[in-house]
């Protein structure tokens, strides 16, 4: 029996997101007003975010296999303000808190400054209807 290849990694999904986060913030600094559509970004952002740091213990688990724990550690807490982020992106949405919002917004954006999206980028528009799945999931 041959080897099943995961093609789509956690980290490959990382990527994918960190540049849809970039994309998604430069779409937001362009709006003067709060539409659906700024909902949904907010809230994309917030649930990529989310996203990111459920899936930073299935990124280390390789390496702690083979016990590289200071590499592990290390990248936990480059990692850390994730999931800190994404609950204050989800509560200031949910609250339609657009003063908590945009005073997160510069520190993500800070964080993701390496990140390169081209302009013939194929992502999309990630965000639509991401207002209504995060409403979904706090219900949920």
């Amino acid at each position: 029996m041959s080897r099943i290849i995961n093609l789509d990694s956690v980290g490959k999904e990382r990527t994918r997101l960190t540049k849809s986060i970039v994309l998604c913030i430069r779409e937001l600094a362009k709006q003067s007003n709060v539409t659906s559509e700024t909902k949904d970004q907010a809230a994309f952002i917030a649930l990529a975010l989310q996203s990111i740091a459920d899936g930073i213990d299935v990124s280390v688990a390789a390496w702690e296999k083979r016990d590289y724990w200071v590499k592990a550690d290390k990248f936990r807490m480059e990692w850390m303000w994730a999931g800190q982020y994404a609950d204050r992106m989800k509560n200031a949405v949910l609250s339609e808190d657009w003063g908590a919002l945009a005073a997160s917004l510069p520190t993500i954006a800070q964080k993701f400054s390496k990140v390169v999206v081209s302009d013939n980028h194929r992502l999309g528009k990630p965000w639509t209807d991401a207002y209504t799945l995060l409403k979904f999931h706090r219900k949920g």
